[in-house]
């Protein structure tokens, strides 16, 4: 695969963006300006590798002009350079290629993330609540920030989860969470089970990037927001007001509920926050169905609806089904280490991108 061409019209690309950076017309334009730099910091990076492989390859011709030399110190140093160099290009070759596949326009955005028992009953619920400290734990690592949006609990007092929606408010959270959206299996003993019989239920998880203003437009028409008193924990000012807000968007049906603040204007502004991100994801959820020939068999297709992973307690072990990945630490997994999984499936779409590149 020759990406040559490619890299010498990025090139070419980021000379002319750099051109305009310092144009005075654009510099009184700051939305030009914001779009340039945008522009300037996404191809700065392969056009600086790209650069580096360049010179690579003119000291590898120098170094082999030398071999011709009849200067046997003069060829040794040669020799020892062509050794250091040739390598390095072989390095360089590979991640400009990553550097090259299609990416995804969602990659750099935040997060919303929902966690909703399936089937299992208590179970499952609990379930959903360990998936939930999962990724809080993992966050944590992170350094990113979670914040409920809204939840509700199992009424039987036994803890878990019926329903858990989070918001991650980092900058290219979705690039590594966008692999978590689908079905989540659990195989293991419950605590409710006084016969020691393994039992299995699941959690399903979504994973919505986190719309932008500019990418969904509201009509204030099109909506309908209901107050009501929070249900949620909060201590003793939870049920003294109507903080909670429930917005419902008539056109498509979609309703989005937030109680974890005390105030309603905090709920309300959140809650429409996370109602623009519905509407964007069923957009795209469209999108993908419309591209779904295409996309066959890509990591992170979308389809919720699809059993992706398997955490089985008896043998301490997380399998994905997507791509046949088996790991035998689900405490550790559980925990919040989920790097591991989280290489291997970036490894497995990178992998499917360039076979699409090469076909």
């Amino acid at each position: 695969m020759n990406i040559e061409p490619k890299l010498q019209a990025l090139e070419e690309e980021f000379n002319e963006t750099e051109k305009k950076l310092s144009d005075p017309e654009i510099i009184s334009d700051p939305k030009e300006l914001q779009l340039l730099g945008q522009k300037r910091s996404k191809l700065e990076p392969v056009v600086n590798m790209y650069r580096e492989y360049k010179d690579a390859q003119k000291s590898i011709s120098e170094a082999k002009e030398l071999l011709k030399s009849g200067d046997s110190e003069l060829e040794a140093l040669a020799k020892e350079e062509l050794e250091n160099l040739e390598p390095k290009i072989e390095n360089f070759t590979r991640d400009l290629t990553l550097l090259l596949l299609p990416q995804d326009p969602n990659d750099e955005k935040s997060v919303v993330v929902e966690i909703r028992a399936g089937t299992g009953g208590d179970e499952a619920t609990l379930f959903a609540a360990d998936l939930f400290r999962m990724y809080t734990r993992f966050c944590e690592r992170q350094h990113w920030k979670i914040e409920i949006i809204d939840s509700s609990t199992n009424t039987a007092g036994i803890g878990g989860y019926k329903e858990i929606v989070f918001s991650i408010a980092t900058k290219g959270a979705y690039s590594k969470m966008k692999y978590e959206s689908g079905v989540h299996r659990v195989q293991r003993v419950p605590v409710t089970e006084a016969g020691g019989r393994i039992h299995t239920s699941a959690a399903t998880v979504a994973v919505l990037p986190e719309a932008d203003d500019v990418e969904v437009e509201i009509r204030q028409e099109d909506l309908k927001i209901d107050t009501y008193r929070s249900s949620g924990a909060g201590g003793q000012h939870v049920n003294m007001t109507d903080s909670a807000v429930r917005i419902t968007h008539l056109p498509t049906g979609i309703v989005v509920t937030c109680q974890d603040e005390r105030s309603q204007i905090k709920n309300r502004a959140r809650a429409m926050s996370y109602l623009k991100t519905k509407l964007y994801d069923l957009e795209q959820q469209k999108q993908n169905s419309e591209q779904a020939s295409e996309r066959r068999g890509m990591i992170g297709s979308g389809d919720r609806s699809e059993r992706i992973r398997t955490y089985n307690f008896p043998q301490n072990r997380i399998t994905d089904h997507r791509i046949n990945l088996t790991l035998y630490k689900l405490e550790a997994y559980l925990d919040g280490d989920l790097y591991e999984m989280m290489d291997a499936m970036l490894l497995a779409e990178q992998t499917q991108k360039l076979q699409d590149m090469e076909g």
